[in-house]
């Protein structure tokens, strides 16, 4: 480990104290094992200069019965926990990839865990009985814990759907920092969303959410990973709200008893509302599932770089075409009612696509144009577009040359 390393470790976490050698023994069911295990192993670094990052670290609580994971990258980390036999306390550190590989091939019942010398980690399951190198408890990070004040709670329906509806459009490239996350903003009756790369922005709004602890408004800028881990744990998870609390540098959410903590992203994000068109006039209606369809079949044409397929307004249709040189060219129609001035725009397929996607098949969406220069906007027809209530949603493209 080079002192750059080590010097990460000690100015961003505290360690805690070690745990004696051959202390820690208990037994859990290997579903209950298992259940958490998937729930965290995709925070844990691949390939980490830091070994001590590639392990879980394993807390027996004997006060009650409990035994805490945890799992981390240093940006951010996992918590969880799951009822255990405690025969004695303690805690260690195993490679998370090899016991969760492990524990997925092992039958159904009880999992003994031991704590050996020299941090060894002994399992035995039925009649199968393996031991794994473990690393010292005193050199994995301390965990940030989520503040007991100052949180709010957050329905666990808008908040997927907020994600669900952004993420997308967060951008890839590591350089534009402030673009690497998606903007979440609180206030005391509503909740939005809001995500671009520069080429495309997202924006959703659930109106009348009346959130307790909020006063004003809160702005929280939520990097893509722990977005996407987010996403994940609203997926499994039976709880209703989740606890949403920050501080300087980090942000927790509390789902059930499972925490996520992320470092905040430093930065100002761009003036969503400055992009937002205002004078888009010209408009069509079509079919979520109609346009998606022919979307994807027309795009097989497009240029593979660019992506970009081209969208012509005439009377009562709407027409999407595209070619290149490699693989030829296709068109397809669409019967709509439409009656202004004739429009020619070229967007990225992709990105039409991405919003298609998170609106689903059923409905209808609003295609939305000043011009072939300026930017378009999709959203929804009118009515709502989410079994979990009315949202405000609003997609902004950029046009591309075509």
């Amino acid at each position: 480990m080079s002192g750059l390393e080590i010097d990460v470790l000690e100015s961003n976490f505290s360690t805690s104290p070690v745990a004696p050698g051959g202390t820690m023994e208990i037994t859990v069911t290997r579903q209950d094992l298992l259940k958490e295990l998937t729930a965290i192993q995709s925070v844990v670094e691949r390939k980490t200069t830091i070994p001590i990052l590639s392990n879980f670290l394993i807390e027996v609580d004997p006060d009650a019965d409990v035994v805490h994971i945890t799992a981390t990258d240093l940006d951010q980390a996992i918590r969880t926990s799951l009822k255990a036999k405690v025969k004695k306390a303690g805690a260690c550190t195993i490679p998370a990839r090899k016991l969760f590989d492990y524990v997925k091939l092992l039958a159904d019942g009880d999992i003994s865990i031991k704590l050996l010398e020299n941090h060894w980690v002994q399992i035995r399951s039925g009649r199968s009985n393996t031991k794994m190198v473990g690393l010292g408890r005193a050199n994995y990070p301390q965990v940030p814990e989520l503040p007991t004040i100052s949180s709010t709670k957050i329905p666990v329906a808008v908040l997927k759907g907020l994600i669900a509806r952004t993420i997308f459009s967060i951008s890839n490239e590591e350089s534009r920092y402030t673009l690497n996350g998606a903007l979440l903003i609180l206030k005391a009756e509503s909740i939005a969303m809001v995500a671009t790369d520069g080429h495309r922005l997202a924006f959703v709004e659930k109106a009348e959410e009346l959130l307790d602890g909020v006063s004003g408004e809160k702005r929280i800028l939520i990097p893509r990973k722990a977005l996407a881990e987010l996403q994940s744990l609203l997926s499994n998870t039976d709880a209703t709200h989740i606890e949403f609390a920050d501080d300087d540098l980090w942000l927790f959410f509390r789902i059930g008893h499972r925490t996520l903590s992320s470092r905040k992203l430093t930065g100002q994000f761009p003036n969503y509302e400055a992009v937002m068109p205002k004078d888009n006039t010209r408009f069509v209606v079509v079919r979520n599932s109609e346009l998606a369809a022919a979307i994807g079949r027309v795009a097989q044409f497009a240029d593979e770089r660019s992506g970009a397929v081209r969208i012509k307004l005439e009377q009562n249709e709407v027409k999407i075409s595209a070619q290149s040189n490699e693989s030829g060219e296709s068109e397809d129609t669409i019967e709509t009612p439409y009656t202004n001035d004739p429009l020619v725009v070229g967007f990225n397929s992709s990105y039409m696509l991405d919003f298609l996607k998170a609106l689903g098949n059923d409905g209808e969406v609003r295609l939305e144009f000043k011009d072939g220069q300026s930017a378009g906007q999709m959203r929804p027809e009118a009515g709502p577009d989410d079994p979990g209530g009315e949202y405000k949603y609003r997609y902004v493209l950029m046009p591309m040359r075509i």
